[in-house]
């Protein structure tokens, strides 16, 4: 667990420095984009994604069942109940 922290740390860090430049350098179409909240932010999910490349896991529904929502909900605080997960 400790470990996973470590992860969520450094890509947290590199989100909060990174995102803010990539916003600014995108080009805009003219369309009104909707700003919805999210259940999850980047840091969150991208360091989901790096501990299921790290794991053992083959398929990423079997990693979210049977690790993300039993272990990491804690660590996380909320995290989805997997809906979405096919």
């Amino acid at each position: 667990m400790e470990s996973l922290l470590k992860i969520f740390v450094h890509v947290d860090d590199f989100c909060q420095a990174f995102l803010p430049k990539l916003e600014q350098s995108l080009l805009s179409s003219g369309a009104v984009k909707r700003h919805r909240e999210r259940s999850l932010s980047i840091s969150e999910v991208m360091t989901i994604l790096i501990h299921f490349h790290q794991s053992h896991y083959r398929n990423y529904k079997t990693y979210y069942c049977e690790h993300v929502q039993p272990q990491v909900q804690c660590v996380l605080m909320c995290t989805p109940s997997g809906w979405w997960v096919v």
